[in-house]
């Protein structure tokens, strides 16, 4: 093959990995086709430490995950990076289809509910991905993943305790392009995706743009609705995404990107598996774990949008200067039936209201002996929300109409921090990193929360005869602000913090980095969005971490890449939401810091490049952590959620030229130990399971057309990754009724096997 098809080859791979959800373009940084790799060990750039340096010469645990690999492997969400990464949980939450729930070395957070902070950092480029409605995200155009472990308080800031995740997207090239790609598979699955770009003005301005439809049929269904004319299936996909970049090279030395984009999520509200049979109507456990009852709309949406606005300047050999402006909004309804029956014994329909603005200036710069980076950086977010919580089978048997506990609310937040990092080289081979970053974060709340004899909806439709303007609820945390004993504002609280990096790096020779390092990171403080009374803030989250780690290739055929590290974590926030016994209408949570946790473990990442055709991949993370004793819990937590001991992913690749064009073969079997889902409860423990993966991709020898064969969960493994537990454990090993007095034990599941064909064509 010639270079100039083997960048074609690579291109192909790239776009089979695209389109969907909310992601721009950007730059490829290196030539990861399979023609390029078949002479070694591939040089693999990132920008862990926001400058390009060699994956190789970073003193951060990370893995990165090439545009060729994504296409070669079929990966389509950002929940399927988790296997490629040791200690990472990247799973689709409970109730909806596109709310994730991210750990990383057991640090994230479990509740979606707006006022929590992720622990885990989700970045599109430079984009800061707020909250977790609507992050599951699809991929277009990447260049790459990076899962960077650990905390990132230096560069990245608050919210990033546990780690980050950065999606790198590709720059346009200048030419025209235009791509049209299908997927087709089981449970009817039928994407149609559509890319391009066109230059305006040559070598100057370009335009690009994007749309999908993506569908696909329910994995089960819901048996029994009390509502009529209901889409019945259960976990679907129907989404659309759509997005428009415009970039101008204005010179050599300066660029600057204008980026939109839009995505609408309406699949259906996922319903829950009963692990337990109802008490209270005809919902045994269903036979199949994507089956569900409901007596709930099963109709869902999630709307995103974002602008981004980006400069580039290299204002001389050594410094550049970049400034980045994002504007993000999201709204989402959704209907969570938490009993999962056709009574109304647990309903929660929701809905969530976000948006937010950042601006950041990083500054750069490459001495003869020393590198830094720098910026200023702002955030202003507004989050807010509604939820219903109808107890109404409860509210009867008392001879009410009804029954609803109606919780509404914000908790924004401001904050501004100057971060400043360097890289000092104190011999050609000794270098020390040492870096700060100082945050000042507001933040305001409100909750309002009420008890109404009626079966109460945020929104018309769906229960007739109620009024919304009939009850109103009050406010029960907030500031009263004329002393008249009413609280009328929002209660405020203020927090700042510095959190330091120091490090040592050893090049021992061309091949070999050896380095140790102290970082330290935190999770912003936040009021209870639960709250019943006018409570305090909790405190931040603070982390410190040690690590220690070898990077090492050996002979340009194997790459070993090792870390050992240790964890202290510092005042952890606990959500524990319990009913109380004495009252089943009142839901309990408990919200505040505990002393914390602490953790220790190691990470290995090979890659062994056998043969000029063959790659085996192999990467296995342990993880051994302790919760301290804390006489404040009323509950004692158990361990941490989400969280296997161990995690292990083994995969071979195999690249084939023919007269036919070129064929990649790829497979893989991927494990993960038991774990809990909730820290405070081993009522929902998933054990230990593997899954298994293959996968072929081709390209004809001109370039144009190319296909995937992706074969997905082979062994049609069965594994929670969210649920809710509403049920009490009796000594005897029974169970009593909890809140809306039913045995509510709910779990949700993996994707079942799936397989599915990609084929398309780009002129």
């Amino acid at each position: 093959m010639t270079q100039h098809n083997r960048n074609r080859s690579y291109l192909a791979l790239a776009i089979a990995a695209a389109l969907t959800s909310n992601i721009a373009l950007a730059e490829e940084a290196v030539d990861a086709s399979p023609a390029a790799k078949d002479a070694g060990l591939e040089r693999i750039e990132v920008t862990a430490r926001k400058t390009t340096e060699s994956l190789q010469n970073v003193p951060v645990a990370i893995t990165s995950i090439g545009a060729a690999e994504l296409a070669e492997n079929g990966i389509s969400v950002i929940t399927e990076i988790q296997r490629f990464s040791p200690n990472t949980t990247l799973q689709t939450s409970r109730g909806t289809n596109s709310t994730l729930t991210a750990f990383i070395r057991g640090v994230g957070q479990q509740d979606p509910l707006w006022g929590y902070e992720p622990g885990v950092g989700i970045y599109i480029d430079d984009v800061y991905i707020a909250r977790p409605q609507g992050a599951v995200l699809d991929l277009l155009d990447v260049e790459r993943i990076e899962v960077l472990r650990g905390p990132q308080g230096t560069l990245y800031g608050k919210n990033t305790i546990g780690g980050a995740v950065k999606y790198v997207t590709k720059k346009m090239s200048g030419d025209t392009e235009f791509n049209i790609e299908g997927t087709f598979g089981n449970y009817n699955q039928t994407d149609l995706k559509v890319t391009g770009q066109i230059p305006l003005f040559e070598d100057k301005l370009f335009i690009g743009f994007g749309h999908a439809e993506l569908n696909r049929d329910g994995f089960g269904e819901f048996l029994k609705s009390d509502l009529a004319d209901q889409d019945t299936e259960n976990y679907n996909k129907d989404l659309s995404a759509s997005r428009l970049t415009l970039e101008f090279h204005a010179t050599d030395d300066l660029f600057m990107r204008l980026a939109w984009d839009r995505t609408n999520d309406d699949s259906n509200a996922k319903g829950g598996y009963r692990l337990l049979p109802s008490l209270l109507t005809d919902a045994p456990v269903p036979d199949s774990v994507y089956d569900s009852y409901t007596s709930m709309p099963t109709s869902n949406s999630v709307e995103l949008e974002g602008l981004s606005f980006l400069v580039n300047w290299q204002a001389t050999d050594e410094l550049s200067l970049k400034y980045v402006a994002t504007s993000r909004e999201g709204y989402s309804k959704t209907n969570i039936d938490f009993d999962n029956t056709p009574l109304d014994i647990f309903d929660v329909p929701a809905i969530y209201d976000d948006e937010n603005t950042t601006h950041e200036l990083q500054a750069n710069y490459v001495g003869d002996s020393f590198t830094i980076a720098s910026g200023i950086y702002a955030y202003d977010g507004e989050s807010c929300g509604h939820f219903d919580a109808i107890l109404s089978v409860f509210g009867r048997s008392l001879g009410l109409p009804g029954l609803t506990r109606e919780v509404t609310g914000c908790n924004n937040s401001k904050s501004i921090a100057a971060y400043i990092q360097s890289s000092i080289d104190i011999t050609e081979q000794l270098s020390l990193t040492v870096g700060g970053r100082y945050t000042k974060e507001e933040k305001t709340a409100y909750v309002n929360n009420g008890l109404a004899y009626a079966s109460v909806y945020p929104s018309d439709g769906w229960i007739p005869g109620y009024e919304r303007g009939d009850v109103s609820f009050p406010q029960v945390l907030g500031t009263d602000t004329d002393g008249d004993g009413i609280l009328d504002a929002p209660k405020k609280a203020e927090w700042s913090r510095f959190t330091p990096r120091l490090g040592l790096e050893y090049q021992i020779d061309d091949d070999t980095m050896v380095f140790a390092s102290y970082s330290q990171g935190f999770k912003s403080g936040t009021f209870n969005p639960r709250a019943k009374t006018n409570e305090s803030a909790v405190n931040p989250e603070v982390l410190d971490s040690i690590e220690l780690g070898i990077k090492k290739d050996w002979n340009d055929v194997l790459r070993t890449n090792v870390t050992v590290f240790s964890l202290d974590h510092q005042d952890r926030q606990y959500v524990i939401v319990t009913p109380d016994p004495d009252d089943l209408t009142v839901l309990n949570q408990s919200l505040g810091n505990i002393k914390g946790s602490t953790a220790k473990g190691i990470e290995a990442e090979i890659t062994w490049a056998a043969t000029e055709n063959l790659r085996i991949d192999f990467s296995v993370g342990f993880i051994d952590s302790e919760i301290e004793d804390d006489p404040s819990l009323a509950i004692p937590l158990v361990g941490l959620s989400n969280t296997p001991d161990y995690t292990m992913n083994l995969g071979a690749n195999y690249t084939m030229d023919t007269d036919m064009g070129y064929f990649v073969f790829s497979g893989g079997y991927y494990y993960r130990d038991d774990y809990l889902l909730f820290e405070d409860s081993d009522s929902l423990l998933q054990e230990g399971y593997g899954t298994v993966n293959a996968s072929v991709t081709w390209e004809g020898e001109e370039g144009n057309w190319y296909g995937g064969l992706h074969l997905k969960n082979l062994t049609d493994e069965e594994a929670m990754v969210g649920g809710y537990n509403f049920a009490a454990k009796n000594e005897d090993g029974s169970w009593a009724p909890g809140l809306g007095g039913d045995t509510t034990l709910i779990g949700y599941f993996n994707d079942p096997r799936t397989v599915h064909l990609t084929v398309g064509y780009r002129f």
